[in-house]
């Protein structure tokens, strides 16, 4: 696959959703991905993409707080939290 097509895994509703999940704010999930409260606000709210590498940031924040990113054939992609991060 060329790496352009590469469709995004996490959308701003995942990103809302995850948050919800670990029960972090908007500041929380910046200071722990290393972004700006801003991009995650704009980003949420729809009103620009986020790079990859900063995808990459957010999806690696969330994996370390718990949430899992599973690829459901037939749906897309869904999020999970781990039995572990509720403990």
């Amino acid at each position: 696959m060329i790496q352009g097509e590469r469709a995004m895994i996490l959308t701003p509703a995942h990103c809302r959703a995850a948050r919800g999940f670990l029960d972090w704010t908007q500041s929380d999930l910046a200071d722990r991905a290393g972004v700006s409260r801003s991009t995650i606000r704009d980003y949420e709210g729809s009103r620009h993409d986020i790079h990859r590498a900063t995808e990459a940031q957010l999806r690696l924040a969330f994996e370390e707080g718990g949430v899992a990113f599973v690829e459901i054939a037939g749906l897309g992609w869904a999020i999970a939290l781990r039995a572990t991060a509720q403990g």
